[in-house]
């Protein structure tokens, strides 16, 4: 395993780190408690240290998963998680940006992973007047003096631009972004990577394996079914991306380079971003995931 320094934070963090949305259940599989544990401790093995979850992947379910698998050993993992939205039911949120709810979704997700700290507190895809709100940044400064958070960070929609909220970062004591960046979406590049390096800010790049579809596994005329995510996307725009996918393993893929490993290490290759934050269904896709760094310089 490789580590960087994510920004100015001073935490050093493997450059591959543990995506969690699949534990909440929406991508074609409900995970037990055992299966958990067995992929997280595999992921310590290889020396991987850097956890992502949020507070709607599943109600709390992601981070009460987490929190067991970890527990003993909190120390050794830097664990970030998001606030912003409820989950009410598959692909179902609701918005909870108030005072209020952020409150009680932070107490919430201690109690979930069983801590009395987090050491990555991200805004969760808020919009830009509810990121520009000086009570919020306030609670959250109180929060950080108070020791229940450790650092700041904003999760951005991907369907924002994300030149605002990056560029007022450092007013809101933001330390962290976690943007969407794989080769098929490259929109940061042009948008936020430039004020993140300014700034000295970390950078997660989420979703590097563009949904599963950069893994390699699927070809043009993929179908997805069930309780998976992917269902609910345009035919059409699956299959666009599933040709444009089977162009660049063709032409951009180095002969005997696994795909998936490829596209995680094409994403660290950008000096802005420190670190990957690929999801992962077993203790399998955690050892190929891990692999990826030693594709990296």
């Amino acid at each position: 395993m490789k580590y960087r320094t994510l920004g100015k934070t001073g935490l050093s963090v493997s450059v591959i780190g543990m995506g969690t949305w699949q534990l909440g259940g929406e991508w074609g599989k409900n995970f037990t408690q055992p299966e958990v544990n067995a992929m997280f401790a595999r992921a310590q093995a290889l020396g991987i240290n850097l956890i992502d979850t949020a507070e709607c992947y599943g109600d709390h379910l992601s981070e009460s998963l987490i929190g067991t698998a970890v527990k003993g050993q909190r120390e050794k993992w830097i664990i970030a998680t998001k606030f912003g939205h409820r989950f009410t039911g598959f692909m179902k949120r609701s918005d909870e940006r108030d005072l209020p709810d952020v409150r009680e979704q932070l107490d919430a997700s201690l109690r979930a992973l069983r801590t009395d700290y987090i050491d990555i507190y991200q805004y969760h895809s808020v919009r830009d007047n509810e990121f520009d709100n000086p009570s919020l940044w306030d609670f959250l400064k109180k929060a950080k003096k108070a020791g229940k958070i450790r650092h700041i960070g904003n999760s951005i929609s991907g369907g924002l631009d994300l030149r605002y909220q990056t560029e007022r970062s450092t007013d809101a004591d933001v330390e962290v972004l976690q943007v969407v960046y794989n080769r098929l979406e490259r929109k940061p590049e042009t948008e936020c990577f430039d004020e993140a390096m300014k700034q000295e800010l970390g950078v997660l790049a989420r979703v590097p394996l563009a949904s599963g579809y950069l893994s390699g596994k699927y070809k043009p005329g993929a179908k997805f079914t069930g309780n998976d995510y992917r269902t609910t996307q345009d035919p059409a725009k699956v299959e666009e991306k599933l040709k444009e996918v089977e162009r660049i393993q063709k032409e951009e893929v180095p002969a005997g380079v696994d795909m998936a490993e490829w596209a995680l290490a094409w994403c660290l290759k950008h000096p802005a971003v420190t670190a990957v934050i690929p999801g992962c269904k077993s203790v399998e896709q955690v050892e190929k995931n891990a692999r990826a760094a030693e594709l990296v310089a």
